[in-house]
């Protein structure tokens, strides 16, 4: 009878607890700043944050590096990025394999997309600064 009683409880307290839910997708995006250098060889170097839709925000740091036909030196100062595929704030971190053309004269802009793995970043810019190329490595978002 109590071993009865004890199961009755336990699948009565089992029923009142919140069911679990499937993780959607996360809404984020990045907001940064990034300044950098190219001959031949690419480096950038900044600070971001990344925000989400299910509140939390993640202070970043960035760098970019590759190599490719380019030259030049901008800083982007109004830097916006959007993420897709991500399920936590832990699948935007990391290195992304990047592409990009660019070309600027005095107001610096630049837009590229990149990915890593099913998560992807969209990223768009301006600021200052000259570039003449095509461009190819990597973009790796860290936490500060």
């Amino acid at each position: 009878m109590k071993s009865t009683l004890a199961v009755l409880v336990l699948l009565a307290t089992a029923g009142l607890a919140p069911a679990a839910q499937a993780a959607g997708n996360i809404d984020c995006e990045l907001h940064y700043t990034l300044s950098g250098w190219s001959a031949f060889y690419k480096t950038a170097e900044g600070t971001g944050t990344i925000t989400c839709d299910n509140g939390s925000s993640i202070p970043v740091k960035i760098t970019a590096k590759g190599g490719g036909l380019t030259v030049g030196r901008t800083t982007i100062t109004d830097g916006r990025g959007k993420f897709t595929g991500a399920y936590s704030t832990n699948d935007l971190l990391g290195t992304y394999a990047a592409a990009e053309v660019h070309a600027s004269a005095s107001r610096a802009s630049d837009a590229q997309a990149m990915t890593k793995g099913d998560v992807s970043l969209a990223l768009a810019g301006t600021g200052r600064g000259w570039s003449l190329g095509v461009g190819f490595g990597k973009f790796v978002i860290e936490r500060r």
